[in-house]
């Protein structure tokens, strides 16, 4: 049998050598508090939630922005095509610019019989453009509608300005029928 003495030994090198698989071995308290988040770092996140929300919201919910570029990029794209067709085609082509949209006539005729706000259906049936214009609202251009000639420029003395909401104008240069932002 054992002896006392012997018997302690035994149960400090079982005890000393147990498996810590690498790791330290800590108290029970500190092991325990060192997982999850601090109270403090979950208000944190919660406060840059807020603030992001605050601004960042209203720009990514606010599509008005959005809307007003389309608008200008697919006018800007009507215009391009009229000022191309009449080059084209060598025909006159009409422009006429109201708060939703661009509608287009072209003249069958070349020279163009009348002016476009005295052309007729049959003298200037409507221009078809490539692609279907989806509109939307906050369209000003010149009250009277105006013309792309043969030769491509315009019958207008000084440039035509045309505003889209929530965007930057477009300018039809009057020599040329240049279309630019």
């Amino acid at each position: 049998m054992a002896n006392l003495s012997q018997l302690s030994n035994f149960t400090k090198v079982t005890t000393a050598a147990a498996p810590t698989f690498g790791m330290r071995q800590l108290p029970m308290q500190i092991r325990h508090r060192a997982r999850g988040f601090t109270l403090i770092e979950l208000i944190m996140v919660i406060v840059i939630l807020g603030v992001l929300a605050v601004f960042a919201a209203p720009k990514m919910f606010n599509n008005s922005t959005f809307t007003g570029r389309g608008l200008h990029d697919e006018t800007l794209a009507l215009l391009r095509f009229g000022q191309k067709t009449a080059i084209a085609q060598r025909r006159t082509v009409c422009v006429t610019v109201n708060s939703t949209g661009i509608t287009m006539t072209m003249f069958v005729d070349n020279p163009a019989p009348a002016t476009c706000s005295a052309a007729t259906a049959v003298q200037a049936p409507p221009l078809t453009p490539p692609f279907t214009p989806k509109g939307g609202t906050g369209l000003a251009g010149p009250a009277a509608p105006f013309q792309f000639t043969p030769l491509g420029s315009t019958d207008q003395a000084a440039a035509i300005t045309i505003t889209v909401a929530n965007s930057t104008p477009i300018t039809v240069e009057p020599g040329t029928g240049y279309v630019h932002d």
